[in-house]
């Protein structure tokens, strides 16, 4: 039997190491040879003599994030490979203090390696929210507000005045199913009014009929639609009717159905929006007369029945009718949206960052800058308020140019930018909208608009405003903060917070966050949810999606309520669920109940960790996988670094083990000696979930056997803690400062997008202080965040 299959767990023989003293005592000839000695004589030919690894032994780093114990346990047990137990007692103890303090630990690598600011450009993000804010920065702009749901105008049509008796309100959605009558809207309440879609079948209503001669209607709902993630939507309008749909663009409809013919009752219209932002939209419906004359010119109309709903699909959901959170009444105007497609950006290091260029990435950043100077030149007059006919237009127009430019740099021109990027284009120009396209292009092919960050050793007042903005809106500075630049009050630490605070509750910094809780729990893709429609067959796409709504909810309610406590991820019991995900899930709520706040069995729920989307993210078809659920626990949660496993393996089959729990056949599973290094951490506490099932539902046996949830984990001090089920575990991550750090510097690098390190040895440990002083209030930490970075130099490149 080859030596590495020979490798007792590792963490199961820690505690037994210790008790029987093996690592403690000392080995022949220990007292004479120090660490660095043992590791050159017994590792360096694998690992190198700096812990880099060798082409052929070993090629990977010796880095990670185990304690000395932890590391002398593993060497004692598994080290060499061709001779396990030759390395043990102090020889064991003293080489994992020299591999720790020399290369392995975080602390030997910043010595080795500092971090450092990266110069980075626009990440594809920022690329497209920059675009949209400088060229909405043109226009009136409006702020997102609470009010919520569609401004309708119903109107009684007659054949010879066009329209009499107009009544105005307020619509949480737009679903209605009006039968035969009129809408009846002089006496119905708009709560009574609303009306649920289920599937793909408008539900019958019986409306009042004040008015038997409103035979003939129209209905214009009018405000914003809020794009809660960027990508291709197409929106879905669903009617008997005529019918006309503009989403973020005022003149040409997105669907046109106003002439209705045929039996069609679905009209679709693809459109790309950038998260975060509100667009307008405007509906129209419109029911006519439909009937004969008879010989006395008198009319019979024969009742006609009319139905509205306007749905979305939003990237990779399925079709569903627009929530009232996504309305407001409010009318925002057009918003420009790079479609152009670009390369991801690099997350190696586990965020997004700006720090490679490409062949690929120039060219998008080209067609980019051609597509948004087409844009801007079809819709100049518009945007520069300067009329064809003017008088002086070149000098309005460079104006504008110079505007446009300020706005792309992030800070005032100088009078040799002024030249280089707009006096020379528009200078003996024959056609002024061609040289003002050239201006754009040029001016969105410049570093100074596609860098961000630049190594500077004094930022001034306009560098901390971009990294305020970048950093909680991935965007430029509006123009309150170019303000403050100007007038030179971003000079503090005070002055940084007080407009981080100001800002923090935009709808841009909403949708940033958003981003990154979805990249935290692993479903930023949405994954697929099937589950074997033998054992569950109600759960389908819709509970899918609507479990995806209901985690999305929970977030918002913790991240933007008023304590923003991040314990309460953890720890809370309590779940959104409208009425089909409680009849799925035992909760007590009418079938058309809308989503509400309620606990769930009985005090077992542990906030994220035990939502139903996130069981059944890290589950198979038919059974659950303590396996996904452990590594999410680790390497999200508790910031654990896990390799790649050496080889892919598929799940044991549970019918060809009918007699194991799922608990059993796992570690059955993982039972080879060269499994245990990660496993002897990953299934301890992906077992902890195990009273969950695929579908997220709440057990206490599998197949009438009773579910163990026991669980541990040994922390990176190497105390072992112990587990009986989520709560336990819960209770436990909610007050861990491995957890803490871990949650820390992962929303850090999400929202800076440098390495946390880079801004001071002490900057991780510093926060995490701060984050628990201010118990642990997320929105709090954002404008730390901000407050410790905006003002720090950036060391020049050498």
């Amino acid at each position: 039997m080859p030596n590495h299959q020979k490798r007792p767990a590792i963490f199961a023989n820690l505690l037994i190491l210790l008790v029987l003293g093996v690592v403690s005592s000392p080995s022949k000839g220990s007292d004479e040879r120090s660490g660095e000695v043992i590791y050159k004589e017994m590792c360096a030919r694998c690992h190198g003599a700096s812990g880099l690894g060798s082409p052929k032994e070993y090629p990977r780093s010796l880095i990670g994030d185990k304690s000395v114990s932890q590391l002398a346990a593993l060497i004692a047990t598994t080290m060499p490979e061709d001779d396990p137990g030759a390395c043990e007692g102090s020889d064991a103890m003293v080489v994992a203090e020299y591999i720790y303090n020399a290369f392995y630990s975080r602390t030997a690598q910043a010595r080795i390696k500092p971090a450092r600011i990266e110069l980075s450009r626009l990440t594809v993000r920022q690329y497209r929210n920059a675009l949209a804010d400088i060229v909405g920065s043109f226009r009136t702009s409006g702020t997102y507000d609470d009010k919520r749901g569609l401004r309708g105008e119903y109107s009684k049509v007659g054949r010879r005045n066009g329209g009499i008796g107009s009544v105005v309100r307020t619509d949480p959605e737009v679903k209605f199913d009006f039968g035969v009558s009129s809408p009846g809207v002089e006496t119905i309440d708009a709560r009574e009014f609303s009306i649920r879609w289920s599937g793909s079948v408008l539900a019958a209503a019986t409306f009042v009929e004040p008015y038997p001669s409103w035979q003939e209607f129209s209905i214009r709902w009018s405000g914003s639609v809020l794009a809660p993630e960027t990508g291709l939507y197409d929106f879905v309008v669903r009617s008997d009717q005529a019918v006309r749909l503009w989403v973020n663009d005022t003149k040409k409809p997105l669907i046109d159905a106003g002439v209705k013919s045929g039996n069609d009752a679905e009209f679709r219209g693809t459109i790309f929006l950038v998260a975060g932002r509100a667009y307008p939209i405007k509906l129209e419906f419109s029911k006519a007369k439909q009937g004969v004359r008879d010989d006395k010119k008198k009319v019979k109309f024969k009742p006609v029945h009319s139905s509205i709903a306007l749905a979305w699909q939003l990237p990779h959901r399925p079709v569903e009718v627009i929530a009232g959170r996504y309305l407001t009444p409010k009318e925002f105007p057009e918003s420009y949206t790079v479609t152009t497609p670009f390369p991801p950006d690099d997350r190696s290091v586990g965020y997004e960052r700006g720090t490679s260029i490409s062949k690929e990435w120039d060219k998008a950043a080209t067609d980019a800058a051609i597509e948004t100077a087409t844009y801007v030149g079809a819709h100049l007059k518009e945007l520069s308020g300067v009329r064809d006919d003017a008088k002086e237009r070149k000098d309005a127009l460079r104006g504008f140019c110079v505007k446009f430019a300020e706005r792309a740099f992030r800070r005032p021109l100088t009078d040799d930018q002024k030249a280089l990027y707009v006096d020379h284009q528009l200078m003996d120009a024959t056609h002024l909208d061609l040289a003002v396209t050239r201006v754009i292009l040029l001016i969105l092919k410049s570093p100074r608009f596609l860098y961000r960050e630049v190594g500077l050793e004094k930022p001034d007042g306009y560098d901390v405003a971009s990294r305020l903005s970048f950093g909680l809106w991935d965007s430029p500075p509006d123009n309150v903060l170019l303000q403050a630049a100007a007038d030179g009050k971003l000079k503090t630490r005070d002055e940084v917070a007080k407009q981080g605070e100001r800002m923090v509750t935009d709808s841009r910094t909403k949708a940033k966050v958003r981003e990154f809780f979805l990249q935290w729990l692993r479903v930023e893709d949405v994954p697929d949810l099937s589950k074997d429609n033998d054992e569950y067959p109600d759960f389908d796409e819709t509970i899918a999606s609507d479990l995806r709504t209901s985690l999305d909810l929970f977030i918002e309610d913790v991240v933007w309520g008023e304590s923003s406590d991040y314990r309460r991820l953890l720890q809370s019991d309590e779940i959104y669920l409208n009425g089909q995900l409680a009849r799925f899930y035992g909760a007590d709520l009418p079938l058309d109940a809308d989503y509400t706040k309620i606990s769930l069995d009985q005090g077992e729920r542990a906030g994220l960790l035990t939502h139903p989307y996130l069981m059944a993210r890290f589950s198979y078809a038919g059974a659950t996988s303590p396996i996904h659920r452990g590594v999410f626990l680790a390497r999200s949660v508790l910031g654990r670094a896990l390799r790649p496993p050496p080889v892919a393996a598929a799940p044991l089959a549970a019918d060809l083990h009918p007699d194991l729990s799922t608990r059993e056949r796992v570690t059955l599973q993982t039972s080879p000696i060269n499994c245990s290094t990660c496993h002897s951490m990953i299934n301890p506490l992906g077992f902890t979930l195990e009273h969950f099932d695929t579908t997220g539902r709440y057990r206490k046996e599998e197949n009438k056997r009773p579910v163990d949830a026991s669980g541990m984990y040994q922390t990176k001090t190497g105390k072992r803690v112990g587990f009986s089920g989520a709560k336990d575990l819960a209770d436990f991550l909610a007050n861990s400062e491995e957890t803490h750090t871990a949650f820390v510097e992962q929303l850090f690098h999400h929202m800076v997008q440098q390495p946390a390190r880079a801004f001071g040895p002490d900057t991780l440990t510093d926060l995490r202080r701060s984050f628990e002083s201010n118990s642990f209030h997320i929105r709090k930490l954002l404008v730390e965040f901000m407050a410790s970075t905006a003002l720090t130099p950036r060391p020049v490149a050498p």
